[in-house]
């Protein structure tokens, strides 16, 4: 099976995603500096265009800690050690690419940037059909939220040199066998190219 060749993607129906973009989570990643650029070019880009910018940070509140079972392997350790408050500094996006007005602002509790949020109800009120993927990590919320955005019928596309991981044979693993049978990768420059067609 093949998936159909892009040439084009409408920007008023197109969403780029910043995800996970947080000052706890971006100090932890070599090299963020350069990342944090292209995202921001990426970002500059799909709002000249037209699209729509969303950011989706993990944060919790006393409640949604109590909320976190001993059984999930990924957050539990958050809930011990009381990580992750939604009103601490490190859960706040990097100001480097901060949200501007209009832009779509979601809170999760989980891996994935789309089912512990309203953001699928706002993409859907605003006509979005697709998805431009930026995130950390790509083994974390790049990888749950393309698979839950794929099986919602968005068209997906992960941008491989916006995303980073702190596993580099994992990250180039689902670049280049697992994203690919669900979406299309591209880069900053494809993206740029899709905006606007010649």
């Amino acid at each position: 099976m093949t998936t159909p060749t892009l040439t084009a993607i409408d920007p008023k129906r197109t969403a780029l995603l910043a995800m996970d973009f947080q000052n706890g989570i971006v100090a932890s990643i070599p090299g963020s500096d350069a990342l944090i650029e292209r995202v921001k070019g990426a970002i500059a880009d799909v709002r000249t265009a037209g699209g729509t910018i969303g950011y989706v940070r993990v944060a919790f509140t006393e409640e949604d800690w109590d909320a976190v079972p001993e059984t999930n392997k990924t957050f539990s350790g958050v809930v011990a050690a009381r990580m992750l408050h939604h009103e601490d500094a490190t859960t706040r996006i990097d100001e480097r690419i901060a949200p501007q007005d209009g832009d779509l602002v979601v809170r999760k509790v989980r891996v994935g940037g789309i089912h512990t949020t309203t953001l699928h109800r706002q993409l859907t009120d605003r006509g979005i059909d697709t998805l431009v993927l930026t995130g950390l990590s790509t083994n974390g919320v790049v990888l749950s939220t393309l698979l839950d955005a794929a099986d919602r019928d968005y068209r997906v596309l992960v941008v491989s040199d916006c995303v980073a991981d702190h596993d580099a044979e994992l990250h180039e693993v689902l670049l280049n066998k697992v994203f690919p049978s669900r979406g299309h990768v591209i880069d900053t420059a494809e993206l740029k190219r899709l905006l606007s067609p010649a």
